[in-house]
């Protein structure tokens, strides 16, 4: 399960594993105030992606496209993501300020999509093997 939370907002019991999910350091706020546990900067979106975005709602479709290519080519981080996230609960700890249009939402639903490599291999993982068939030998007469 993913939750997300604004790095300003008290950490809670409930979050599990906090993973700050932005490329900067969120302004104003401490490391011990922040109470997070690991800071994947590499599946945050590209400085200029985050550039370009600015935040502007109007963008979001666009963004959230760019962002999911700029995800897939970072497999080893978010390979990384789901295993922590198939461990434990997680929380993505982001610094912007509208909860509808942060990369934080497109990376959760990015990362809770099945991906497609694993669903290809695990058709093929499911074929059971055909059983080997003993070989003809020579015939006995009685």
């Amino acid at each position: 399960m993913i939750k997300l939370k604004r790095a300003y907002e008290k950490p809670a019991k409930d979050d599990g594993l906090r993973i700050l999910v932005d490329r900067l350091w969120p302004r104003g706020v401490t490391k011990v105030a922040a109470h997070v546990d690991l800071w994947l900067k590499d599946v945050a979106p590209s400085t200029a992606l985050r550039i370009w975005f600015g935040h502007d709602p109007a963008r979001w479709d666009e963004f959230r496209q760019r962002y999911f290519e700029e995800l897939k080519k970072s497999d080893d981080a978010v390979a990384q993501l789901r295993a922590l996230i198939a461990e434990q609960p997680v929380t993505f700890v982001y610094a912007a300020k509208d909860p509808e249009h942060t990369h934080a939402l497109a990376l959760k639903d990015f990362v809770e999509r099945k991906p497609k490599r694993a669903a290809a291999k695990s058709k093929t993982a499911t074929k059971r093997p055909r059983p080997a068939r003993p070989k003809a030998g020579p015939r006995r007469r009685s």
